[in-house]
C-alpha cells in the first residue's frame, strides 16, 4: 500500500505528469472558447497523453559510491588473497618476485594519505582491484595446474617460467600505477609552487 501511494506521489511530480498537466491545460482553453466542440474531453485527454509521451522521463540519481569503502573492501580481498597465497608452494625464483609484488601492492593500499591520493584515481583503483583480485591469484593457480600436467609431458616450456614472467609484468605493472601517483604528487607540488609565486608577484 505504502509503495503504491509512493510511486502516485513520485508521478504526480514527476516530469510527464507536469508536462501532460500543461498540455492538458491548453485543452481546457480550447474547450472554454469552444475550439474543442463537444469533443472536449477527449482533445484535453488527447494533449495531457500527448504531454506526458512527449516528457523526457526522470532519471533516477547515480548512486554516490565512497572511494574509501572501496578501498577498504579492496584491503579485505588483498588480506585474503595473502591467506591463500601462504598455503601454496612456489618456486624460490618465482615466490621471490611474489613477495616483492605484495609488498608493492601493501604500500599502496596502506590506510593513510597513499590512500587519499589512491581514491582520487579511479583508474589505478580498477587497476589494481583487478590485479588482487584476478591476476594474481590466476598466475598461481594457473602454475599449480600446469606443473602438474608438466610431469606427464617432460619436455615442454617449464610452468615455472611462464609464473615468473607473469609475476614480473604485473610487478612492472604496480611500478607504473606508483610512478603514475608519484607524477601526479609532483606536479601538484609545482603548481602550488607557481600560484604563490604568482601570488607574490602580484602582491
Amino acid at each position: 500500500m505504502a509503495t503504491s501511494r509512493n510511486r502516485a506521489l513520485a508521478y504526480l511530480e514527476s516530469k510527464k505528469n507536469l508536462a501532460g498537466s500543461g498540455c492538458g491545460l491548453l485543452g481546457v482553453g480550447l474547450a472554454l472558447t469552444g475550439v474543442a466542440g463537444t469533443y472536449w474531453p477527449v482533445v484535453v485527454a488527447g494533449l495531457y497523453a500527448a504531454g506526458a509521451l512527449i516528457a523526457p522521463p526522470d532519471r533516477p540519481p547515480v548512486p554516490d559510491f565512497d572511494p574509501r569503502e572501496q578501498l577498504g573492501v579492496l584491503r579485505e580481498d588483498f588480506e585474503r588473497l595473502q591467506v591463500y597465497l601462504a598455503e601454496v608452494e612456489l618456486p624460490p625464483a618465482g615466490g621471490g618476485k611474489l613477495t616483492e609484488l605484495l609488498g608493492l601492492y601493501e604500500a599502496l593500499l596502506d590506510p593513510g594519505w597513499v590512500a587519499d591520493v589512491l581514491q582520487a584515481e579511479p583508474e589505478t583503483v580498477h587497476a589494481l582491484s583487478r590485479a588482487v583480485r584476478q591476476d594474481v591469484p590466476e598466475c598461481v593457480d594457473t602454475y599449480n595446474r600446469t606443473r602438474w600436467w608438466s610431469r606427464l609431458q617432460p619436455g615442454s616450456v617449464p610452468p615455472e617460467r611462464h609464473l615468473e614472467r607473469q609475476l614480473g609484468l604485473l610487478y612492472e605493472e604496480a611500478e607504473r600505477l606508483t610512478a603514475g601517483l608519484q607524477d601526479r604528487e609532483a606536479r601538484r607540488q609545482q603548481t602550488h609552487t607557481t600560484y604563490l609565486e604568482d601570488r607574490g608577484r602580484s602582491s
